[in-house]
């Protein structure tokens, strides 16, 4: 038994000096090895003079030797090595990036920033740190129809919370005069003109690709109808700022397109205006005036991007470097401001951050970390391909952040409460977290009745309880009659027993696992108390983010597995 622990100490000894290319750490090798073999945690005290033999023969070896000696005993480890550091995705080059780039990332304050935005966001934010150079978070609030003003702080509170690397704050709402001015010069330059057609009219005509009336008016005549406009002259749906585009483009929607518009009401929020731009207008100036040189965003801006073109042209500016992402499809939670907004409104959801709903703020209550989004945009990349988002890959990234900091607990769902028939009183010290001796041990005392997770008994004649023992289960009816069954974990393996998480009936907590298709009501060890705002592992359930503890009951947010 002595040569197998021996073996086992020197083979994570190894594995964990090949992985961070230094001297191993005995501490982190006792913990590995005690946590993939409970077996051995009786023995914990022994170990640790053999685990100092194990760290000692490794620290004596070259790296070169390590990795081969580890490929020899234990290729597995040394492929679960290779398969984290291929996991780590680099983009692709941005052309002309070599001497820094300027970003944006351009939301609308309509709500809290969702899954959709992060990829935007976070795929610019890595080229920023790539590259260097400057990132300019661009609050794009000309269309007060659909400005919130709670947004603006949401926004920047998500913005935060991702880790962007904001550099500077842009509100297009301050930059209206902007916007007039060069709107009045590319009039003058007989790029644009004022149209006060019939929208239904003009849609007939730039069908048949024919221009409206408007589109001959002089230059004169333009420039004094677009200050009517600024006067306040004319009313919503009266009148229109058109770019003149190509009438023949064989799609409709590239003619004459709007660039001004006036919106009476709601009022904004910042400004006191009527007259806003539409976003193919503002965007193009502001890609220029602010100097951003690449633009990332979806495939579904090809169409925009050919616009704001022709703004480029007129004002023979030069366009930055674009490149378009495929659409990512996301299933499993709402992203739509507008259904969002509808269901809190109803009481449907609880609030933006509800669970069922895709924003960052309701990501984050699940306890997923803002490194494991930004891990997973990245795994996405920048293809053209479209893709569905892969729930697994991020619930993987968020693991591997969460996994070594989260403490252990069991948590029983729908209890049986049960007195074990013949057995002793026993103590189980379980670890606080399985590779980390330092943190400790929870105790949980056997005597008298405990509690049992009902679905993981039913149908079954025998289980063991973790870190305790082994229990028969003779079955009347619908009512389970327990008795002890040992200590021995290898008659349990042969026996192929379950190992199940339990509780002691006089010390537990009562606590909910609220999960996005249904809620788990059960009891939880009284320390998970103490974890407010963290996320603990669920022991057989899962990682979840303890979010409340209020009226002697706990409430947590189940994250994955």
């Amino acid at each position: 038994m002595e040569n197998d622990i021996e073996r086992l100490l020197f083979i994570y000894a190894l594995q964990n000096a090949v992985k961070h290319n230094s001297a191993p750490k005995s501490g982190t090798v006792i913990g590995t090895v005690l946590g993939k073999h409970p077996e051995f945690r009786s023995r914990a005290r022994e170990i640790g003079p053999l685990a100092g033999k194990a760290v000692a023969q490794v620290a004596k070896m070259s790296a070169a030797e390590r990795k081969s000696r580890l490929e020899e005993i234990a290729p597995e480890l040394l492929a679960e090595l290779t398969e984290t550091h291929e996991h780590v995705r680099e983009l692709p080059a941005l052309e002309g990036a070599e001497n820094g780039v300027v970003m944006r990332f351009a939301p609308n304050p309509s709500g809290p920033l969702h899954l959709g935005h992060a990829r935007a966001s976070i795929l610019n934010d890595y080229y920023v740190k790539r590259y260097g150079g400057r990132y300019v978070l661009r609050v794009e609030d000309t269309d007060p129809k659909r400005v919130d003003p709670e947004a603006y702080g949401m926004v920047l509170e998500d913005v935060e919370w991702l880790g962007l690397g904001i550099t500077d704050i842009v509100y297009q709402s301050d930059r209206l005069e902007i916007y007039y001015d060069l709107c009045r010069k590319l009039i003058e330059l007989g790029g644009a003109y004022v149209c006060v057609c019939d929208s239904e009219r003009f849609r007939e005509l730039k069908l048949k690709g024919k221009p409206c009336p408007c589109r001959e008016l002089e230059v004169e005549e333009n420039l004094e109808l677009w200050q009517q406009m600024l006067d306040g002259e004319f009313y919503e749906g009266d009148v229109t700022v058109r770019v003149k585009t190509d009438l023949a483009h064989p799609d409709p929607a590239m003619r004459d397109y709007s660039a001004m518009r006036i919106v009476n009401a709601p009022l904004h929020p910042r400004v006191d205006a009527t007259v806003f731009p539409l976003m193919n207008f503002s965007v193009a100036v502001d890609d220029h005036l602010l100097g951003i040189t690449h633009v990332i965003r979806g495939k579904d801006h090809i169409a925009n991007t050919r616009r704001q073109r022709y703004i480029f042209d007129y004002f023979n500016w030069k366009p930055p470097v674009y490149r378009h992402y495929g659409r990512m499809g996301i299933s499993g939670v709402v992203l739509s401001t507008s259904g969002m907004r509808e269901g809190i409104n109803s009481g449907l959801y609880t609030g933006w951050d509800d669970i069922h709903l895709g924003t960052m703020r309701a990501i984050a209550r699940r306890g997923i970390e803002p490194e494991a989004v930004r891990n997973a945009m990245i795994d996405i990349g920048i293809g053209e391909t479209d893709i569905s988002f892969s729930w697994e890959n991020l619930y993987s990234r968020n693991k591997e952040l969460v996994d070594p900091r989260a403490n252990r607990y069991f948590f029983v769902p729908d209890p049986v409460e049960v007195t074990v028939e013949g057995a002793p009183r026993h103590e189980a010290h379980a670890a606080l977290h399985p590779n980390d001796p330092s943190r400790g041990v929870r105790t949980l005392i056997a005597e008298g009745a405990i509690l049992l997770p009902r679905a993981d008994i039913e149908g079954r004649s025998m289980v063991r309880l973790k870190d305790l023992y082994n229990i028969r289960i003779a079955w009347d009816g619908d009512t389970p009659r327990v008795s002890y069954a040992g200590d021995s974990l290898e008659e349990a393996r042969s026996e192929k027993a379950p190992i199940i998480q339990w509780l002691p009936a006089d010390a537990k907590l009562p606590c909910t696992l609220l999960r996005q298709d249904e809620n788990l009501e059960g009891f939880c060890e009284p320390p998970v108390a103490g974890e407010t705002g963290n996320v603990v592992q669920f022991e057989r359930i899962g990682f979840a983010r303890v979010d409340s503890v209020e009226g002697g009951r706990v409430s947590a947010y189940f994250a994955h597995r």
